[in-house]
């Protein structure tokens, strides 16, 4: 089989990441205030080529309409969390201030301000899948389990505290809530997947295959250590005010909050595979990465 070359936008990836650390260090206000977006669609141009190197196939080679989505849905579900970070928005002031992170040094002008948020938000989706993706084909693609199922039951339970918890952290604003926001999705959507046939770690499982339950859970929290890193050296950046050992950090995070982004990347999945079926319903379209 002839080896697959290295796509030339991996480099350009690459050099972008490389570029935004020196131009950080080098103490370059535009750099500073920009980091996140930029060096976030550097890692993903470098991933999405890995990952055509390891799979011949990415969103940026052979699945650009995909592309899109991804990046589409990843603003508007992004968008939806700042919803519940400041369910209370539309009141101003004080009301609308985040309960577990607030933004800082961002762009004074509103336009560019929100262009900087769509940017980085667009990013989420694509980052967190093109890392699940290499990671399944590089080093959990044999990774087997004894079978397993839920029963019917179980999935009716699932699908209801699932409905609970999404809807819950809205209605009660209360920062005790915010494990809520991370795994109501996952309870919900999951199960639902299953039934309609789409891709799903839950029904991969049905057949012994935890794969991609192993990849998504290791990129979740790989993406959320470089969020972390990267977002705690910028000017553009958010803190957290959270109840779970607040005051205990790496970088910005406190500790516990870790342990949010392995099942965060879960939840980002079966939100992303919910809406490309609604988007997409019944047509001819390409395999999802992951």
């Amino acid at each position: 089989m002839a080896r697959r070359s290295f796509p030339v936008h991996g480099l350009v990836g690459g050099a972008v990441v490389l570029a935004a650390e020196a131009l950080l260090l080098a103490g370059h206000r535009g750099a500073a205030e920009w980091f996140t977006p930029v060096v976030w669609t550097g890692y993903v141009l470098l991933l999405d080529a890995l990952v055509a190197r390891l799979t011949g196939g990415s969103y940026l080679t052979t699945a650009r309409l995909e592309a899109v989505l991804v990046a589409l849905v990843s603003v508007a579900a992004w968008w939806l969390f700042e919803l519940y970070n400041a369910p209370r928005f539309w009141r101003g002031g004080e009301a609308a201030r985040g309960l577990w992170w607030q933004y800082h040094g961002l762009e004074p002008d509103p336009f560019l301000r929100r262009v900087g948020y769509d940017w980085a938000f667009a990013t989420i989706f694509p980052a967190l899948f093109l890392t699940a993706a290499a990671l399944r084909r590089a080093v959990f693609a044999r990774v087997r389990v004894r079978p397993w199922a839920p029963s019917p039951a179980l999935t009716r339970l699932a699908v209801v505290v699932g409905a609970v918890a999404v809807a819950l952290p809205l209605l009660v604003v209360n920062a005790w809530l915010v494990p809520f926001v991370w795994l109501g999705w996952i309870f919900l959507l999951e199960p639902l997947n299953v039934r309609a046939g789409l891709p799903s770690w839950l029904a991969d499982l049905g057949r012994g295959d935890a794969s991609r339950l192993c990849a998504l859970l290791v990129a979740g929290a790989i993406c959320g250590v470089l969020w972390e890193f990267w977002n705690y050296w910028a000017a553009a950046r958010w803190t957290y005010t959270v109840p779970y050992l607040g005051d205990v950090k790496v970088f910005e995070m406190p500790v516990l909050g870790y342990l949010g982004f392995p099942p965060f990347a879960l939840e980002c999945h079966a939100m992303y595979h919910r809406v490309r079926a609604w988007l997409l319903p019944g047509g001819r379209v390409p395999d999802p990465l992951i």
